[in-house]
């Protein structure tokens, strides 16, 4: 395991060392998934094979406009 030190600025942004970066093929526009477990923070490219793993995680979960939509029209029956 690599770890090293890096500073969080004002706008809460820092930067990921570039050894890191390259071992990882992190380029400027790369698209970074943040995962919060407990007290740790973890980045990772966002890769197909990240979009493979994680797809269908909110399967099955209305969106918020739709419930918006649902419940706009129960009220507008009464």
């Amino acid at each position: 395991m690599t770890r090293q030190i890096t500073t969080v600025s004002t706008k809460g942004q820092f930067v990921i060392p570039s050894e890191m970066r390259s071992a990882l093929g992190i380029k400027p526009g790369t698209r970074i998934a943040v995962t919060l477990d407990g007290m740790k923070i973890t980045l990772e490219p966002v890769t197909a094979e990240l979009v493979d793993k994680t797809r269908g995680m909110l399967k099955g979960k209305a969106s918020l406009a739709e419930d918006l939509r649902r419940k706009w029209r129960r009220e507008s029956r009464w």
